[in-house]
């Protein structure tokens, strides 16, 4: 057998014990919260975002959200999302997952306007035990009136 061959058939191996060892667990549930900065529309604000994570399947895990951001100027905001992680675990037991879902998202100043809104991004999952993680996550919202970027770190916890 060549050398290519033995490393990659070592290689993948490697991969398949990796994967294998550290996927998450159908039926697996999380709660968290994370810290937030909004930043879009010339305006840039800081929110509070409780949510919970149940794995579908080994690896995709749906995730809902509730975002409130801080009144600033007047203006007060809030997101509702729904969003699907691909999980791609690594070496380590770090998880980073690309991610896409769907939402709502309010906003007042001297009325009341909502609309719909697509989020894509990704994050990254930091096993600090085996039921405590610390995150990181970047998504883009697409709306008709209101885009915006979010930036979140946070803590879940696995029940």
């Amino acid at each position: 057998m060549s050398n290519f061959l033995k490393k990659t058939a070592i290689a993948a191996i490697a991969v398949t014990i990796c994967v294998t060892a550290f996927a998450q667990q159908r039926g697996d549930v999380a709660v968290g919260a994370n810290l937030a900065v909004g930043v879009g529309n010339s305006y840039t604000n800081f929110g509070i975002s409780p949510k919970i994570q149940y794995n579908l399947f080994r690896y995709i895990r749906a995730e809902a959200s509730f975002t409130y951001f801080l009144e600033k100027d007047y203006l007060s905001m809030w997101d509702l999302s729904l969003n699907g992680h691909l999980l791609v675990p690594l070496g380590g037991k770090m998880i980073i997952y690309p991610l896409a879902g769907a939402g709502l998202t309010g906003f007042s100043q001297s009325y009341i306007n909502r609309e719909l809104i697509f989020n894509l991004g990704g994050g990254v999952d930091f096993p600090l035990t085996d039921k405590l993680a610390f995150n990181l996550e970047l998504k883009h919202k697409l709306g008709d009136y209101w885009d915006r970027t979010v930036l979140s770190a946070g803590i879940t916890f696995k029940l």
